[in-house]
């Protein structure tokens, strides 16, 4: 099993979008790339942690790949759009790759290299290496598929 960690925006819907896809074992929606240790929801929403909302994929790359993964990430959001998709706004919502190993880095400098070439507006989406990341309040897992039942 692999790691995937991105976050591209509220991760409720993030975290929706790939929990159905053949060769995700699991996802777990959380915080990273801030400079906040164990930083709750309410301290990322007043956006002075440095926190993304991000999802932790794991996933079998014998089943799907991390360049498929990519294609869905750069799918589901707006990677021109600056710390803000759709009505939500702030740092934590801005689109960030978080790489485990440099195999990943390569693949996705590629993927953001091919998706810009096909956009007139800069993608702005950082590509970083992965930090701690730190789980969200139990209420936020699997959000939406609770909601809906």
């Amino acid at each position: 099993m692999e790691k995937a960690t991105f976050a591209a925006g509220c991760f409720w819907g993030v975290e929706e979008a790939f929990r159905k896809i053949k060769g995700v074992i699991s996802t777990k929606v959380g915080y990273t790339g801030g400079h906040v240790e164990n930083p709750t929801y309410r301290e990322v929403c007043q956006k002075t942690t440095g926190h993304a909302e991000s999802i932790e994929i794991e996933f079998d790359p014998q089943i799907i790949s991390y360049q498929e993964l990519l294609e869905i990430f750069w799918q589901i959001h707006d990677p021109t759009s600056i710390d803000k998709q759709g009505l939500d706004i702030g740092n934590q919502y801005r689109s960030a790759i978080f790489y485990h190993n440099k195999q990943q880095q390569k693949t996705a400098e590629l993927s953001k290299d091919e998706i810009q070439s096909k956009l007139s507006k800069k993608v702005v989406t950082s590509i970083e290496p992965a930090q701690t990341f730190y789980p969200a309040e139990e209420y936020h897992q699997k959000y939406i598929q609770k909601k809906n039942g």
